[in-house]
């Protein structure tokens, strides 16, 4: 079973960017999907983005709410996924969380997935 742990989180003014980072661990995340979701107060969790591969061919997607703003990506070996967010906005902040799971099923819903992160705070202020 792949661990994840995600780091990066922080404040910062709106507008500007922060990069998070999500490691796996205990095997090779390829052929694996890595999502992030996040949880502001008093909302339910929302898919942001997620990666995997099927094949030879990289699946990489955004929800609708960061589109334009948010990037997923990896690193040369996939065992780093970053998320790269951009034009931060006051409606951004919440609790981001990395997972993983096979690829099976709905890659927006979190029930899909069975690794979690502790998530890691990203605070936009005005």
């Amino acid at each position: 079973q792949v661990r994840v742990e995600e780091s990066g989180g922080g404040t910062v003014q709106a507008g500007g960017s922060l990069r998070l980072s999500c490691a796996a661990s205990g095997r090779t995340i390829s052929g694996d999907r890595v999502a992030w979701f996040r949880q502001a107060p008093g909302k339910d969790r929302e898919f942001v983005a997620v990666h995997w591969r099927s094949g030879i061919v990289r699946y990489y997607y955004t929800g609708d709410s960061v589109k334009g703003r948010f990037t997923i990506s990896t690193d040369n070996a996939e065992n780093t996924v970053n998320l790269q967010m951009t034009r931060l906005k006051p409606e951004d902040t919440a609790v981001y969380y990395c997972a993983a799971g096979r690829a099976i099923g709905s890659y927006y819903d979190d029930s899909e997935y069975d690794s979690w992160g502790q998530g890691t705070q990203v605070t936009v202020s005005l």
